[in-house]
């Protein structure tokens, strides 16, 4: 049998390029596997509010409540302080950016507390633990902002519930339970549902766009680049 020979171009007998044999897809090749790529978009795009929006609380003792989170935010989290088991509720954060200079406040745990305050919680129930400022990576210096906090509590906690914003659930349960590692403290975690897009359909809302990337984006970062500060 004749073996084919494969053809060359040559310049000054250096083989520049050569043609070969390769397996295409059919037509019907292609269908299939284009079905396939939008099955699979499909359901990451179903999974992904799921995904990074989880919800795993743990009946702790101490509800962790990150200092940003917008005013309706901080009111389920009364509601569900006021309905659990919590001794205590523990409010996390950076400076604030904007304002300080005219606010009252200068982080966002004060003013969370303060905001518990107004909604009616008994200040001795509320433990405001501010964060350093810091460039990057805020999330897991609010968790070691904490975790310097609890190391000074007497009895010692041991499980903590850290609410948050939807999606950004899955990073902030990262990044406390790394900043707990050494301690024997549980950590469980609570997303608050949006108001500004329908996590359902969040494809359709610039606000879920938008926040989707950017969440997707650092908790990648996060867990596989970098928590430690």
């Amino acid at each position: 049998m004749a073996v084919k020979k494969r053809s060359q171009f040559k310049l000054l007998n250096i083989p520049l390029i050569r043609r070969q044999e390769a397996w295409l897809p059919t037509l019907w090749g292609w269908l299939l596997l284009i079905l396939l790529v939008l099955a699979l978009l499909f359901t990451s795009i179903n999974n992904l509010p799921s995904f990074l929006a989880v919800n795993q609380p743990i009946n702790a003792e101490v509800l962790v409540i990150e200092g940003w989170l917008p005013d309706y935010a901080v009111k389920e989290a009364l509601t569900r302080f006021r309905r659990g088991s919590y001794r205590q509720i523990v409010t996390t954060g950076i400076p604030i950016e904007r304002g300080c200079y005219l606010a009252e406040y200068k982080n966002y745990a004060e003013l969370a507390a303060a905001t518990l305050k107004t909604l009616g919680l008994e200040s001795d129930k509320i433990v405001p633990v501010p964060t350093p400022e810091v460039r990057k990576d805020r999330t897991y210096a609010s968790a070691i902002a904490f975790k310097q906090w609890l190391a000074k509590t007497d009895p010692p906690i041991k499980s903590v519930d850290v609410l948050t914003l939807d999606l950004h659930a899955r990073r902030s349960w990262l990044l406390y339970r790394q900043a707990l590692t050494s301690t024997t403290t549980q950590v469980g975690i609570i997303a608050t549902p949006p108001l500004d897009y329908d996590p359902k359909y969040w494809w359709r809302y610039s606000a879920g766009v938008r926040k989707m990337i950017n969440e997707l984006v650092a908790y990648i970062y996060a867990r596989f680049i970098s928590w430690n500060t």
